[in-house]
């Protein structure tokens, strides 16, 4: 195998959140305006995997930059308290795959969310063991590429491999300099990805 380690996205790729957090997040927008808000998970599924600031200006451009910023902060702190007790599903066999490759690969997660999202998700579902170390957007303030070479940096992967759902997760693995496998059973879609996987499942003959 020339990849010295396995990098993951989170959203559309180890599991899936957007029902859920789109019922949190609008409760939060509705006591913050005032005003109904009927966000839904398909919503979500359009904004999901971009920086925190992104989907806020995305979701809610009538507010100012310091309204967006408090707004977002009380969505993701209840997001946090939401899913630590109703938590995401995990993709078909992600839970017994991660466990399989963490036997012989190194494993990490990048993610463009806040901090404690993906603790909540390793802890949910006991997966914490499998994997080496991880770092999101709420980390570096940086956008995914960043993140991304700041992880290699960190623990001294040299030629890792990203597994993520969207254009953007594919475009930032560029700009990282690494390779991407693109998970067709997630959120988005990839204009001529290299690699692909149909499920899950999938990485244990790939790896």
């Amino acid at each position: 195998m020339k990849y010295d380690s396995i990098i993951f996205d989170v959203d559309g790729t180890l599991w899936y959140s957007c029902d859920k957090v789109a019922k949190i997040w609008a409760a939060e927008v509705e006591k913050y305006t005032g005003q109904p808000c009927h966000w839904d998970g398909a919503l979500m599924e359009t904004v999901f995997g971009k920086t925190m600031e992104d989907i806020m200006d995305t979701l809610l451009p009538e507010l100012g930059r310091e309204q967006q910023y408090e707004l977002g902060k009380r969505c993701y702190a209840q997001e946090n308290i939401g899913l630590a007790d109703d938590p995401g599903e995990l993709y078909p066999g992600v839970a017994e795959t991660v466990r399989e490759l963490a036997k012989r690969h190194r494993l990490f997660i990048v993610s463009n969310c806040q901090k404690g999202y993906i603790e909540i998700l390793l802890d949910s579902y006991s997966l914490r063991d499998c994997f080496e170390g991880w770092l999101c957007w709420e980390d570096t303030l940086e956008a995914k590429n960043v993140t991304i070479r700041t992880l290699m940096d960190k623990y001294g992967l040299h030629c890792p491999v990203y597994i993520g759902d969207t254009q953007g997760d594919a475009d930032s693995c560029t700009k990282a300099g690494i390779d991407m496998v693109f998970a067709a059973y997630g959120l988005g879609t990839v204009d001529k990805p290299k690699q692909t996987i149909g499920a899950f499942s999938d990485l244990l003959l790939m790896f």
